[in-house]
Parts: structure tokens; C-alpha cells; sequence
């Protein structure tokens, strides 16, 4: 953990590591973290080419690098990567927080699930126990938030993916859990939930998941874990087709920060001026 009042030594080296990542608010997140302590910290943005996770990870570590956070599309290969992982990184088979530990094995953690649950319940103010939740992707994005959706009770999850069978691999996965069912999205028509979250990659195209129009129950949320500085084709699409209320990803990219921030740190920052702040900022 590092002194707040140690003014005399460099400040503490962070990133995140992705492809893209030129979008990412992380840096200024973690640095109002920070602030709110006293921290001394750098956090920098570190686009990876494809092939070159472990050695930028290698290169960042030698660099005296103190933690990682992980995005699109280097989840799944940063849990390969890594020498232990947490309970939740081990359910998900994916790996967003990244600690060095002191004899030298590569320590990963999961803490998607955590900030997209926090950010539904309690900023968003909508419940998922007993509801119906529609989760759109497989890849390590959703696997990273499905046991902790699981852990606060829908009454129905469905995992629909384009690749049928990847949705299925993830139902299997989390078969413990009653009521996962993973399907392709031709097999959405007729359904309708009180929850619909994006978890693909489309949003970075500008695109929509090819799903029917009628998935929105009444009042539903719509949620993109993906975000921009407008809203998200998915956002807009949403809107249009029934969706009573639509968020982005910002919520959950600060909860999730925070998580990652506590684990570094050892301290639970405040995220609701952080999420503030990047609001204001963006209609600026």
C-alpha cells in the first residue's frame, strides 16, 4: 500500500492495457481516486498490439509498474497469463486487475461483475433479484459479470450470442446456477425482460446486436457496457424500440475501478463525484 505522505519517492506506476484504449477514462478516474487519499500515482494508457499482451505486461512490470487494470481484447489471455487468480477471476476465466506480488507471481482479479452490479442496483436504483435479465455476448466481458448477476438472484438469465454455441459453453459453465439458459440471438423472438445488457463489441463499430426489436418488458432498462462522449448505437436503438430507461457503461467502469482501486490501495474510494464529474465533463 502506498504512503500518502511520502513525498519523496516516485510516484506510483499504473495502466490499462487494451486494443483500443485511446477512449479509456480509467487515468482520470484512479487519478480522483487518488486524490481523495492523498495518493501519489501515475496511470498511463497502454495500447497492446495483438500477439503482444505477455510481453507488454513483462515490459510494464520491469518498468517498476505496481498494478494493471485489463479491457478488450486481452480478458481471457491476462487469466491465462496470470500465476494465481481470485475466486471470481477463476469463475469467469477472465481477468481485469492485474497485482504484481512480492514474490514475483502475476496476481489476477475480477471486478466487472462487482461494478455493473453496483452500478444497476444502486446508482441506476434497479433491482435484478427476481428479474429477468437478457445479457447479449460470450467473451470475457460477459464472462467477467455473469457470477456476480447470478449471486443477486434473477429470476431467468439469458446468454445470447451470435455463435450459438459459445453462449452455451458459458450455460454449462455456470450450470451450478439455476436458471442460465445461453441460445443464439434468432432464439430471442417472443422473450422479453426487465434488464437488457449489451456486452458485445458492436458498440466500438457503431453497430447493433441483430436482436428483435419486442425484447423490452415494460419499463425496462436498457444497459451498454460500453460508453463513448455520446450515446452508444445500442443506447439510441434501445430508446427507439421500448426501453424505459437507458444507461452506458460509465457507471460500471468507475465501480469497477474502485474495486480494482481498493485492491491496490487497500482503500474504498467515493464513486459517486467521480461518476459526476465524467457526466459533466462529457455534456461540457
Amino acid at each position: 500500500m502506498s504512503d500518502p505522505f511520502d513525498f519523496d519517492r516516485p510516484a506510483a506506476l499504473y495502466a490499462v492495457m487494451g486494443n483500443p484504449v485511446a477512449h479509456s477514462c480509467s487515468p482520470r478516474i484512479h487519478q480522483m481516486f487518488a486524490e481523495q487519499f492523498g495518493l501519489r500515482i501515475e496511470y498511463q494508457k497502454i495500447q497492446v498490439d495483438l500477439g503482444g499482451f505477455s510481453q507488454a505486461v513483462a515490459n510494464f512490470r520491469g518498468a517498476g509498474g505496481c498494478g494493471l487494470n485489463i479491457t478488450l481484447p486481452f480478458k481471457q489471455e491476462a487469466f491465462r497469463l496470470a500465476d494465481e487468480c481470485s475466486p471470481r477471476a477463476q469463475l469467469a476465466e477472465a481477468v481485469n486487475t492485474i497485482s504484481f506480488a512480492d514474490d514475483n507471481k502475476i496476481v489476477g482479479d475480477n471486478t466487472d461483475g462487482a461494478g455493473i452490479c453496483r452500478d444497476i442496483m444502486f446508482n441506476l436504483e434497479r433491482p435484478i433479484a427476481g428479474r429477468r435479465i437478457l445479457l447479449l455476448g460470450a467473451g470475457g466481458a460477459v464472462r467477467g459479470v455473469l457470477g456476480p448477476i447470478l449471486e443477486a438472484h434473477p429470476e431467468l438469465l439469458v446468454i445470447a450470442n451470435r455463435t450459438v454455441d459459445k453462449a452455451v459453453e458459458l450455460e454449462r459453465h455456470f450450470s451450478s446456477a439455476r436458471g442460465v439458459v445461453g441460445c443464439g440471438l434468432d432464439d430471442l423472438a417472443g422473450q422479453q425482460f426487465d434488464i437488457v445488457i449489451n456486452g458485445t463489441s458492436a458498440s466500438v463499430a457503431d453497430a447493433v446486436p441483430s436482436i428483435p426489436s419486442t425484447v423490452f418488458a415494460s419499463g425496462a432498462l436498457a444497459y451498454d457496457m460500453m460508453y463513448g462522449d455520446r450515446p452508444t448505437a445500442f443506447i439510441e436503438w434501445a430508446a427507439r424500440h421500448g426501453a424505459g430507461q437507458a444507461a452506458d457503461g460509465l457507471g460500471m467502469l468507475v465501480e469497477q475501478a474502485a474495486e480494482s482501486f481498493a485492491i491496490w490501495h487497500d482503500r474504498t474510494p467515493q464513486t459517486g463525484p467521480v461518476i459526476a464529474a465524467l457526466r459533466q465533463g462529457r455534456s461540457d
